[in-house]
């Protein structure tokens, strides 16, 4: 293996995309439910709901941060290793991630600074606008990034000029439909992966019997709803997706011919180690909450979810199981498209960085590493959140000492609840 660079440039990216998309999916998962929680607990200017929303909110920002550093180092890698597809088609490739950073991603993290910094110090609904607009945002910038790599699997609306790939029609890429059938899909899986970790949380402090203002007991029904409402949607989503394998995409033939792309699939098409984890991991995720749903809805319909320990401690490792079930996805689509890093324009060595074994070995090194930790350090944070319960998370209201008079003088409310 160390003496392969390609074969550790692609391992490196399995690892650092696939470890990034977790972030994403629980960051699109959650948001929904913040956004949702704070509407109702603004509508009924509930206090004890609006606390749940800041218990929520702070696991939120956590997640985000880490998805923010690690989206970084995972760009720097692949601007590194595969230089080849940036020189071919960066236009295109590169254009819809533009997009997403300065159109999307920018205005995400500002009015997220505005939501986490605007707490008592501007209008309720002014706030909730915040969030909302976080959330529009973050749907938005998955969807760009999915232009990206659906022109990565199904390429269309380009024209080639001396060897170089240019957008000839906007339009035929955002309109892609292994865009479209994508986004369906990650959406539907990410309120899959949202859903579970509420469902968790919840599960463990109900266990605990610690429920304070009824908020996990809330949190475990709607989790339970979103949960069982989103399976099936994804696992049709995602399966709508392999009717694009078997068709050749529009814009096949302009850099090899049909006899070249014959010759290059006959020898790269083998399934490999990435196809076999990748189906176990989906199909064997999938399986077990299919199980688990209808399980999930009886103890609901009885009126007892949020009161037998016996379902409620095995329901703290349910989000493994649609995290599983997104990696293992995602191994599966990309590994589909090999031997291509361009579905039939550019193969996966071409794109790859010219390197040698020692320097693909220390590129592979670093980067697993730096995403080692930064995944360790967002779980240990993520769990000692969300055990310490809404008293201790990131946007729990400051304990101060003093008078009830003092207290207000220096935190003046501008609005309540």
């Amino acid at each position: 293996m160390f003496d392969d660079p390609l074969l550790l440039a692609r391992v490196q990216f399995a690892l650092t995309a696939g470890v990034h998309y977790l972030f994403v999916a629980l960051t699109l998962g959650l948001a929904p439910f913040i956004l949702f929680g704070q509407l109702g607990a603004t509508l009924r200017r509930d206090e004890a709901r609006m606390r749940a929303v800041r218990f929520w909110g702070g696991l939120y920002v956590v997640n985000y941060a880490m998805g923010v550093l690690s989206g970084l180092v995972m760009e720097l890698q692949l601007a590194l290793n595969w230089s080849g597809l940036s020189d071919m088609f960066g236009y295109a490739f590169g254009a819809p991630l533009a997009v997403e950073t300065m159109g999307a991603f920018f205005v995400e993290s500002t009015f997220l600074g505005l939501w986490i910094f605007g707490w008592d110090r501007m209008g309720r609904w002014a706030h909730l606008a915040c969030f909302a607009v976080v959330t529009a945002t973050a749907y938005l910038s998955a969807y760009w990034v999915l232009v990206a790599n659906g022109f990565l699997r199904y390429p269309v609306g380009l024209r080639m000029e001396d060897g170089v790939a240019h957008v000839a029609d906007p339009a035929a890429l955002m309109a892609n439909p292994s865009t479209l059938l994508a986004f369906g899909h990650i959406g539907f899986s990410a309120l899959l992966v949202g859903s579970s970790v509420v469902i968790a949380v919840s599960a463990y402090h109900l266990a605990r019997r610690h429920d304070p203002d009824r908020m996990f007991g809330r949190g475990i029904r709607w989790g339970t709803a979103v949960f069982s409402l989103a399976l099936f949607p994804t696992v049709t989503a995602g399966g709508a997706q392999f009717a694009l394998y078997d068709r050749t995409p529009p814009a096949s033939g302009l850099t090899y011919g049909p006899a070249e792309i014959a010759a290059i699939e006959a020898g790269g098409r083998a399934p490999g180690v990435f196809d076999a984890v990748g189906d176990t991991l989906m199909m064997g995720s999938w399986g077990l909450m299919s199980l688990i749903a209808p399980v999930l809805l009886g103890v609901w319909l009885l009126r007892r979810l949020d009161r037998w320990r016996g379902v409620l401690w095995p329901l703290v490792v349910l989000p493994f199981l649609p995290f599983g079930a997104s990696v293992g996805g995602w191994l599966l689509r990309e590994t589909q498209r090999q031997p291509w890093a361009v579905e039939d324009l550019l193969t996966t060595a071409d794109a790859m960085t010219d390197m040698t074994p020692a320097m693909a070995a220390v590129s592979f090194t670093l980067f697993t590493l730096a995403f080692a930790v930064l995944a360790t350090a967002t779980y240990v944070l993520l769990v000692r959140y969300a055990r310490l319960g809404p008293e201790g998370g990131p946007l729990a209201p400051a304990r101060t000492g003093g008078s009830d008079s003092g207290r207000a003088a220096a935190n003046p409310p501008v609005h309540t609840f």
